[in-house]
């Protein structure tokens, strides 16, 4: 029911009262100035019945300081919503909130969700919204994300579902493959941004949102880009997972993307030393010896030629643009410049890229760092 039938009822309650009393009066035949009295009795009673309505309906009842939001959830009950009124949206009569809940029957029939509590908004207004379903819609964003008990994390802290109802989707081989992906490149589907959700949003339907949004990233033309490249949209994400990893300069990543094109297409091993740290289990390394390098596992580039199965990372908009627009060059090598600016020296030649990597080693033998 809408907020112009309550109001109707209570109104037409009003009037049949007055009508009521003015009957009586002519009933028994008062005189003109007893009906009179009784005629401004009764308006009387009507005006404070109205000032009463408009105090439980209309009056601003909430005061937070800026637009506050309650939080509604399956174990949310009517006194937790109340208790969230009075703590954080600065209700000032929290009992003619409750008493107009409790005729409309809304503690009974409370929906999940995020709603906005404004500045000077009166009961009617949130009571309305709440028996709606009427939300707030919220701003859900996701980035520098590794794995996929992280993202599953991170989400979890911003929506309502928990972290083991999207790890179950997400470790569903079934479901993976129902989208076009498989468990190990499920975490390219999820392209990061910032995205506008309702709270209560399952996780199911979260990520059929971003399907929606990964398609409409991969237009017709990131898809030619992608084919020129010898790269379908995966490899593209995988490959810019490894362009991060690998560098933290953002100008980089089109030099480092064509370097590792130029192996893919030449048949030469990555030979990343990021895939190698994924493999190990540790990202925290900062010198790759030879006993890492022995590792046994598909992610390990040096071991085995050609992508690794998955995303070491979910890759940022930059990054897998970066790979899009790869720099062409001869580069085959690359090493971390001795000065540990973060950046790279490149090479086309393994004579100039030892030349490089012993200038590094002997810097990291000088700083001890084993």
């Amino acid at each position: 029911m809408t907020a112009i039938f309550w109001k109707k009822v209570l109104f037409s309650r009003l009037i049949l009262i007055f009508n009521r009393l003015f009957m009586e009066l002519n009933k028994c035949f008062l005189s003109r100035r007893t009906v009179l009295w009784g005629v401004m009795a009764a308006l009387a009673v009507l005006l404070a019945c109205g000032v009463w309505g408009y105090h439980l309906l209309e009056a601003p009842n909430f005061m937070p300081e800026k637009t506050a939001y309650v939080y509604i959830d399956e174990a949310t009950d009517f006194d937790g919503l109340c208790r969230q009124l009075r703590d954080s949206a600065g209700c000032k009569r929290i009992e003619r909130f409750r008493r107009l809940a409790g005729w409309t029957g809304y503690p009974s029939a409370m929906r999940t969700g995020r709603y906005a509590v404004r500045p000077g908004m009166g009961n009617w207004d949130l009571l309305n919204d709440l028996r709606r379903g009427h939300q707030a819609a919220t701003r859900v964003t996701f980035n520098n994300i590794r794995l996929k008990e992280e993202l599953a994390e991170r989400l979890a802290g911003q929506l309502m579902f928990g972290k083991e109802e999207l790890l179950t989707l997400l470790g569903d081989s079934a479901y993976c493959d129902s989208l076009g992906f498989s468990m190990e490149t499920i975490l390219t589907l999820f392209i990061p941004n910032t995205y506008e959700v309702y709270w209560n949003t399952s996780a199911t339907k979260f990520v059929r949102r971003m399907k929606r949004e990964y398609d409409a990233f991969w237009d017709a033309d990131r898809r030619k880009k992608a084919e020129e490249a010898g790269l379908t949209p995966v490899e593209v994400s995988i490959l810019a997972s490894i362009v991060e990893e690998e560098t933290a300069i953002p100008d980089e990543y089109p030099v480092v993307a064509g370097l590792y094109i130029n192996r893919l297409r030449a048949g030469i091993p990555l030979q990343a030393d990021p895939t190698v740290k994924f493999a190990v289990g540790d990202f925290s390394l900062r010198r790759i010896l030879f006993e890492h390098l022995e590792v046994d596992s598909p992610y390990n580039t040096y071991k085995y030629a050609g992508l690794p199965p998955g995303p070491l990372r979910i890759p940022s908009i930059r990054g897998l643009d970066g790979v899009l627009n790869y720099a062409r060059h001869g580069y085959f090598y690359m090493c971390a410049k001795e000065d540990f600016s973060g950046r790279h020296s490149f090479s086309k030649t393994l004579r100039e890229h030892n030349q490089n990597a012993a200038r590094y080693r002997m810097e990291l033998n000088r700083r001890g760092i084993r």
